[in-house]
């Protein structure tokens, strides 16, 4: 790993390393990066440090630093190349000391409220789990208002539904995609279902009120008409019972505690509750005198001593607490049964290093992922240490199988959460993305695979698995995918010379292709799609003498002369490929990388990157070009310039000619009559030069 240790010295000699400026490790995670960068404003802002003539430069860099490695795709280029991957206008403005001190990041100290994020809402709100989130702006005074509210409104109901906030000043695209107009908008979130809008009155009492009503888990009544047969249905399925007894005396759950229970503790077990002042005999029956609660786990009975667990408190916290820590744990899986069990079945599972669960959340997991025909179990990691070790598991992980034998699992890499979990093992199931190893990896397999690089610490790691799951379900049979951990796998990164995370190789035959554009589903489609069928000509000194200064009369090329480690030219490098395969048969697109070919830019006078060039269909004009200096570098912006450039097939009409050539000829035409100010004309204008030829 000789050159990542020299990219890391490259980036210390430029200036101050930006993890090293907040003072957070290289695996910060988004909320760590955002408290640091917090703490750091309210101590170093120049308003608290007016004497200070240096103050402002010093806030610049951490204000800079903050505003690059909260963003997903800029940590990535920063990771990679330094400083010099980035723009030099990021984190040149910034705001108030007040700002920070009352607006910035409302909720991130809030351990009830978890705050989303563009990257895990769609996880989050489709897990199965009941979501209340807060959209809010940084800047609007009812969001702060609400702020309090909200925190107690979170306690009172933590562990009975989750309960989100998404900061729509970071996250302003996901906000729009969601129909946001207003802040704050609070809206509930059920699996499949359209969300619900809050619009009461917002205190505690009715954020109560509204969200309950989506707990729709039933409470039973039992009597003695139904008592028996209730406990043994639910026993015969392997379920319990958690039972309230309501008497004149004693403690009784209250009918919300009840509900908020049910909600809590759906698929485990089932609530219910008795009237004692109606219902005595019965009552007596179970040995309660008065008002009482207890968990009735499947098997259990009054006669087989502590089989029974009467619970002490009336708190719907506690209780459920009590209740999972009393539920079985997961089914465990041993050497021989593991391999049996996992030849012809999905599993989801949780590789530990102790003889119980990593969380005793994960009771729940089967209950949410029944529906899926994922079964769930565990594998104790210290007594089938073999087992581990030839999977490569070396510390506390989930993993899904997919039902083709052991070596076909994905790890889970998301937060250590139920929704995170839960939407990672429905999607896997789905889509065909393997955990590689150095056994299972394809350096010299002649199918294609694409191969993700990548280290668990690394956000944009994290962000971009759901997408490569995506990708791979589009190009199912097509392409292979697969990820390799280079926290554990070292020699073969260092073989592949993998400096940064995520990189992502296509390996197909003896050749390697490395993708460089944004980290999405599409992103990754459009890309693979030009390697099959190439859009733009990759050049070098001797094919741009030949194929562009040497071009036939008529033909006209199109150039993009970049670096790799420029952060515009890898913003605009899959908007390139687009616009290529939109002017295909009229224009030819090529590109040069000035990092492997410096001198021959350096010959042809580029200067600063991405340059881009026409050059037009005079061949006896072969050194002649215009450069594109156009604000957008989009494919459609650079595609109306391109083909603006071509000879015009249409022609301008006035009055007369209109006259003379359309309504007295005897030719056939097509006219478009426009406006020179109008945009959707000048939009249009290239289209109708296509048709015109």
């Amino acid at each position: 790993m000789f050159i990542f240790a020299v990219l890391l010295v490259a980036v210390c000699a430029e200036g101050s390393d930006y993890y090293e400026l907040l003072g957070v490790s290289r695996e910060a995670t988004t909320r760590e990066i955002r408290q640091a960068f917090k703490k750091l404003a309210l101590t170093m802002h120049p308003d608290k440090n007016p004497g200070d003539s240096s103050a402002h430069d010093k806030f610049l860099k951490v204000n800079r630093a903050y505003e690059v490695l909260k963003d997903e795709d800029l940590r990535k280029k920063y990771d990679k190349y330094g400083e010099k991957g980035l723009d030099e206008q990021q984190g040149g403005r910034y705001e108030s000391w007040n700002y920070y001190r009352y607006d910035f990041g409302i909720y991130d100290d809030d351990l009830e409220i978890i705050t989303l994020d563009s990257g895990d809402f769609e996880a989050a709100v489709n897990s199965g789990e009941i979501w209340f989130v807060n959209f809010y702006f940084p800047r609007c005074s009812h969001c702060h208002q609400l702020a309090p509210t909200w925190r107690e409104f979170a306690k009172e109901m933590d562990g009975v539904i989750r309960i989100g906030a998404v900061n729509c000043g970071d996250n302003n695209h996901l906000c729009r995609r969601k129909g946001i107009n207003s802040y704050p908008s609070l809206y509930i979130y059920r699996a499949g279902q359209k969300p619900e809008k809050f619009t009461g009155e917002r205190n505690k009492d009715n954020l109560v009120r509204f969200s309950m009503q989506f707990i729709t888990t039933a409470v039973t009544e039992l009597w003695q008409g139904n008592v028996f047969a209730e406990i043994e249905n639910a026993f015969s399925s392997g379920l319990g019972w958690l039972i309230t007894f309501c008497s004149d005396t004693g403690d009784c759950l209250e009918p919300r505690t009840r509900q908020k229970l049910a909600g809590m503790l759906d698929g485990l077990v089932k609530v219910g509750w008795m009237d004692c002042t109606v219902q005595q005999q019965l009552c007596d029956s179970f040995q309660v005198t008065s008002g009482a609660t207890a968990l009735f786990p499947p098997g259990s009975a009054l006669d087989k001593q502590g089989s029974i667990l009467w619970l002490k408190t009336l708190d719907s916290r506690e209780i459920y607490n009590q209740v999972i820590d009393h539920l079985p744990d997961l089914k465990l899986l041993t050497s021989d049964s593991f391999k049996k069990k996992l030849a012809h079945h999905r599993w989801l599972i949780s590789f530990t290093f102790s003889d119980r669960s990593a969380s005793s959340e994960y009771k729940k997991l089967q209950s949410f992922l029944r529906i899926d025909h994922i079964q769930v179990g565990r594998v104790d990691c210290l007594a089938d240490s073999e087992l581990c070790q030839s999977l490569y598991i070396h510390k506390p992980c989930v993993a899904v199988f997919k039902g083709l034998g052991i070596h076909d699992f994905e790890i889970h890499h998301g937060k250590d959460v139920l929704y995170n979990i839960v939407g990672f093992a429905r999607d896997s199931v789905r889509a065909h993305v393997t955990t590689l190893r150095p056994d299972n990896f394809p350096s010299n397999r002649k199918e294609p695979w694409l191969v993700d690089f990548f280290a668990p610490w690394c956000p944009p790691c994290r962000a971009l698995l759901p997408e490569l799951r995506k990708a791979s379900i589009q190009l199912a049979g097509q392409m292979r995918f697969g990820t390799l951990d280079c926290t554990i796998h070292h020699d073969l990164c260092s073989t592949y010379n993998i400096q940064a995370y995520p990189t992502t190789v296509v390996f197909n035959g003896s050749s390697v292709h490395e993708y460089e554009g944004h980290h999405s589903a599409d992103g990754i489609l459009e890309f693979i799609q030009d390697l099959v069928n190439p859009s733009v000509v990759v050049l070098d000194a001797s094919s741009f003498k030949e194929k562009v200064k040497g071009r036939a009369e008529g033909q006209t090329w199109a150039v993009d002369f970049y670096a790799p480690w420029c952060g515009p030219c890898q913003a605009m490098m899959p908007e390139w490929r687009r616009m290529a395969r939109m002017v295909s048969g009229q224009i030819l697109v090529g590109s040069v990388d000035c990092q492997r070919f410096q001198t021959f830019c350096q010959s042809q006078g580029v200067r600063a990157y991405p340059e881009v060039r026409l050059y037009s269909g005079n061949s006896r004009q072969s050194e002649r070009y215009t450069s594109y200096n156009g604000w957008h570098r989009d494919a459609h912006s650079l595609r109306a310039w391109a083909l603006s450039s071509l000879p015009r097939a249409s022609v301008d009409l006035t009055p007369e000619t209109f006259k003379s050539q359309v309504l007295s000829g005897r030719d056939h035409w097509v006219l478009d009559f426009y406006a020179p100010w109008c945009g959707p004309c000048q939009h249009f204008a290239p289209e109708f030069e296509i048709l015109a030829r």
